[in-house]
């Protein structure tokens, strides 16, 4: 740092000094041009004044009165005097002053009479620095002789001396406060904050500090702070990872971890790349103002999928649905993600509106997704919306194929019911490839699903995927059921395929998980009591028990059945009225939709007429928070609730019920889980109840709320265990390495018999 110093300063030094200076040489230089042109038309407006007189003077042949002239005239500023000439250059009249130096006639003299014009001249003379200027004379327009005036040009030299004199003296002074305001913007800005840093990142070696706090003000040097931080963070995960796997060493436990899946999958690829489709994009950018926004969607997926790309330079295909995503992409319509740590490539589709209306809204969410959930809400079907499901799978099979041209061994990883066309698209133009489609919602018994016009199509574009995955294993028979009702194939239920077409689908249980891991508990969060205080103290409420709820504004939610089982049990157990309050957190989802819109109206009407009923004037029982609430905001009333609701009539998985145990690190508080979701198959501790029994909900609200400490902390660890075990990242792995192990040469051909290395079932 000290070497960097000295050269900056001697760095600075010549380089000021040579600037100043020509800057300095400038401004003489340009005075002393302006002193010049002063002089001279001070000359010739002298010449013109007097040019009358003389030539009077002259015409009258009075020698006298013309030496008198130039006499009295020879005492002004600068001017050294006049002097007569006649037509034949002769001397006529003089200042005595002028007398020696002009002993011979000026040349400019005799190039005045020659050319008739006046005209001017430096010149030395004797040493002194002189301007003279001539001008011929007439009479009669004839000329009969000429003025010369003669100026000391002495003080033009002297004032530009005097100005390099000044240059020189403020250029020292310019020099010594730029390299002591160098060498304390130097100290201050530069050296000082790099001296934090690198103490920061000591300790960060050293795992004195966490990652996230971050480093120091070094906003002049944006770019490293971003490497830097990016190093750090990366340092920092590594560490934990290590920790982690150390500690699962020590105490026996087998927990996946991102980093675990990572090597896992890296290993069971051998070189092959990884393809994940979903309508969901991992990353949205968005306008704010004038600049764009990175957002990421709150995602269990991502979470599970990020660490398989990341770990074999992936391709993700989604939807850009962002105002801003097409000013983010390149030509191809790829960009590189994660935006601080790019490690895989995100390749956006793009869906006009009425594509986006007649597959999204129409088929998938107004047609598959009620027929999928049993919760009486009738599907509905149109040919129009059909069209542009085709289309858009063709849209997306045609990006991936563009993306997996030059790939050897790809493998595709298809997401949910807006794809069920897209397993068979590929496998037609890319037999080789190994795909898997992961069915997230329900599957319906046969004659459910028997509704839609579609159902062969449907079906038989899943059954183009080499391997099938769903969250239970209902759901795995449901489906083989309507295989073998709606379409012609060999269903083997000893080993769950189907052979339709001379190719084999595997159809497997895989359950969704959370990340445990991420949900860690701040250092400085209160206890649940503190929690709930600070939570009931936002919200304008005075209460004692807290109730949460947490879930997209769906039918399929049973949010009304949950507010009805709330208001049963404060007519049931009065002694809770005022004293309990349940906190409902409904993101607005899918609204211009009219069920969806219908249903949000009758949430809020319901709220409104159960508060009316009971609320007093510190207290009510329900609040309505209608507003999407991120990550952090959801964690603070987990870790808060006393019991949390999840009352779904019909639900694939529900991860709001996996995410409140993993928050609650307090082993506290008391799960209501419906039996309908896929949870209820591995969390046995929660209080199961059937949501359509409002009464049976109201009994387990108080069962909840008077369960004694130790049975509610014995649940909890049981649960968190489960959770821990059975994280999102061993389902990435299972599902992964399932599809990575199939046998796909021609040996299939020749047994219905699935050859895989990974279990089917648990």
């Amino acid at each position: 740092m000290r070497l960097l110093s000295i050269r900056l300063i001697v760095f600075l030094i010549v380089g000021m000094t040579l600037v100043s200076l020509s800057f300095s040489y400038y401004e003489a230089w340009g005075e002393k041009r302006g002193l010049r042109q002063d002089l001279e038309r001070r000359a010739e407006i002298l010449g013109e004044s007097l040019a009358g007189n003389v030539e009077t003077g002259l015409g009258k042949d009075s020698l006298q009165d013309l030496q008198r002239m130039v006499e009295h005239y020879g005492n002004r500023e600068h001017l050294s005097g006049l002097a007569v000439y006649g037509p034949q250059a002769d001397l006529l009249a003089v200042t005595p002053e002028l007398a020696s130096t002009l002993a011979t006639v000026p040349s400019v003299m005799s190039q005045a009479l020659r050319e008739n014009h006046g005209v001017g001249a430096f010149q030395r003379v004797s040493g002194a620095s002189l301007h003279i200027y001539a001008l011929p004379l007439h009479l009669h327009d004839e000329v009969i002789g000429g003025l010369v005036i003669v100026h000391d040009a002495g003080y033009i030299r002297a004032d530009g001396l005097r100005i390099w004199r000044q240059a020189f003296l403020r250029v020292l002074a310019y020099v010594f406060l730029i390299v002591l305001i160098t060498l304390l913007i130097v100290r201050w800005s530069i050296a000082a904050p790099i001296a934090r840093t690198a103490l920061w990142m000591r300790s960060l070696r050293t795992g004195q500090v966490s990652s996230r706090q971050h480093a120091a003000d070094l906003d002049l040097f944006r770019p490293l702070v971003q490497e830097v931080a990016a190093f750090a963070e990366s340092l920092t995960q590594a560490r934990s990872a290590a920790e982690t796997e150390a500690r699962l060493r020590d105490t026996g436990e087998s927990q996946w971890t991102a980093d675990r899946l990572a090597v896992h999958v890296r290993t069971r690829l051998d070189n092959g790349r990884l393809f994940v489709v979903s309508n969901r994009q991992p990353y949205v950018h968005m306008w704010r103002g004038k600049s764009v926004e990175v957002i990421v969607p709150p995602s269990g997926l991502v979470t599970a999928i990020e660490p398989v790309l990341r770990a074999c330079d992936g391709t993700w295909v989604a939807h850009g649905n962002g105002d801003a995503d097409l000013e983010m992409v390149d030509e191809h319509d790829r960009l590189r993600v994660p935006p601080e740590d790019p490690h895989y490539t995100l390749r956006r589709v793009w869906l006009n509106e009425a594509e986006e209306e007649g597959y999204y809204y129409g088929f998938a969410n107004e047609g598959i997704w009620p027929l999928c959930h049993i919760a009486h809400t009738r599907p509905i079907f149109r040919a129009e919306d059909w069209k542009y499901y085709q289309a858009v799978n063709l849209k997306f099979a045609d990006a991936l194929l563009e993306e997996m041209k030059d790939v050897e061994k790809p493998i595709v990883l298809v997401q949910d019911y807006h794809f069920a066309l897209l397993p068979r698209l590929i496998k037609e133009k890319r037999p080789e490839a190994r795909v898997a489609i992961f069915w997230h919602i329900p599957w319906p018994n046969p004659e459910a699903f028997d509704i839609s016009p579609w159902r062969r199509e449907v079906v038989d574009g899943l059954l183009g995927a080499d391997l099938i995955g769903f969250h239970i294993q209902s759901h795995c028979n449901n489906f083989l059921h309507t295989v073998d009702r709606v379409v012609e194939s060999r269903v083997d239920w000893e080993h769950f395929s189907v052979r339709r077409l001379d190719h084999l689908t595997l159809v497997r249980r895989f359950p969704i998980s959370v990340d445990f891991t991420d949900v860690q508990e701040p250092e400085s969060a209160p206890d649940s009591y503190g929690e709930r205080s600070a939570l009931f103290k936002a919200l304008g409420v005075e209460a004692t028990f807290m109730g949460v709820g947490v879930d997209r504004v769906d039918y399929t939610k049973g949010i009304l059945e949950r507010f009805l089982a709330i208001e049963r049990f404060l007519d049931k157990y009065s002694r809770y009225q005022g004293k309990f309050t349940f906190v409902q957190i409904g993101a607005p989802s899918r609204s211009h939709l009219k069920r969806y819109h219908d249903l949000m109206v009758e949430v809020e009407a319901e709220a409104a007429r159960i508060n009316g009923r009971f609320q007093t004037a510190k207290w009510k029982p329900i609040v309505f928070l209608n507003r999407q609430h991120n990550h952090q905001e959801i964690q603070r009333y987990y870790r808060g609730a006393d019991v949390c609701l999840v009352t779904s009539l019909h639900d694939g998985m529900n991860l709001v019920a996996k995410e409140f145990v993993a928050a609650r690190h307090d082993e506290t508080g008391v799960l209501i889980l419906s039996c309908f979701t896929g949870a209820a198959h591995e969390l046995h501790d929660a209080l199961q109840i059937n949501p359509y029994d409002i009464d049976q909900t109201a009994e387990a609200i108080r069962t909840a709320l008077e369960m004694e400490p130790e049975e509610k902390k014995l649940r909890m660890q049981r649960m968190r265990k489960t959770v821990r075990e059975r994280n999102v990242y061993r389902w990435a792995a299972t599902l992964i390495a399932e599809l990575c192990e199939l046998r796909m040469d021609a040996s299939d051909k020749s047994t219905d018999k699935p050859r895989a290395g990974a279990a089917a079932r648990e």
